[in-house]
C-alpha cells in the first residue's frame, strides 16, 4: 500500500465503523475505479474518523476501496467535533462542495489528451472508457467563419447527462 497524504493513524479496515447516518452511496463501478487509483497511486487523503463518535466523517468510498483492494489499514486522520451537528455538517459538505463545482469541459479535454499518449492509464482520471469516448465525441472546433442560428445557440446552451458517470457536457453542434 503507498501512503501520499498525512494520517494520525494506521487503522484495520475491520475497525473502522461508517457513519449510519451517511446519505451518499457508492456504485459497485465507483469502488472498482477507486480501488485501482488506490493500488496504483496510493492513499493522497486519508479516511477521517470522529473522535468524538468513532465514525467516519470521511471516506466512506475509500474504506470500501481499500476492502476490495485487500489493504489490511488505511490511513486514518482523526479530528475532533465538538458536537454532533457539527460532525455531520462536515460529512455532509464534504460531498456537497464537490458537487457544486463547475467543469470546463473544454480544459478537461485538452488534458485528457495530452495524458493520452499510450502510455498513461486514463482510468486513473476517475473516468472509465465509455465516459472517455463520450467526453471526446462531444468537442469540435468550430469553423470561425461559419454563421451560428439562433435555434443553434439555444442548442448550444442545453446540457447533456452522461447516464454512467453524470457528467454534464454541452450538446454537440
Amino acid at each position: 500500500m503507498i501512503i501520499k497524504c498525512s494520517y494520525t493513524n494506521l487503522v484495520e479496515v475491520g475497525e473502522l465503523v461508517p457513519n449510519p447516518n451517511n446519505p451518499n452511496t457508492h456504485s459497485k463501478e465507483q469502488i472498482a475505479l477507486l480501488a485501482k487509483i488506490l493500488k496504483i497511486q496510493g492513499f493522497r487523503q486519508a479516511i477521517v474518523v470522529s473522535k468524538r463518535s468513532g465514525f467516519i466523517v470521511k471516506g466512506h468510498g475509500r474504506l470500501e476501496a481499500a476492502k476490495l483492494a485487500g489493504f489490511e489499514k488505511v490511513p486514518v486522520d482523526e479530528q475532533e467535533y465538538l458536537t454532533e451537528a457539527e460532525e455531520w455538517s462536515d460529512m455532509i459538505a464534504d460531498n456537497r462542495i464537490a458537487e457544486l463545482s463547475e467543469r470546463d469541459n473544454t480544459k478537461l479535454k485538452d488534458l485528457i489528451e495530452q495524458l493520452d499518449t499510450g502510455e498513461n492509464d486514463l482510468d486513473l482520471t476517475g473516468y472509465d472508457q465509455s465516459s472517455l469516448s463520450f467526453l471526446m465525441s462531444q468537442f469540435h472546433v468550430e469553423n470561425e467563419n461559419t454563421e451560428t442560428s439562433e435555434v443553434e445557440l439555444e442548442d448550444l446552451e442545453t446540457k447533456h447527462k452522461c447516464p454512467k458517470c453524470g457528467f454534464e457536457f454541452d450538446k454537440p453542434v
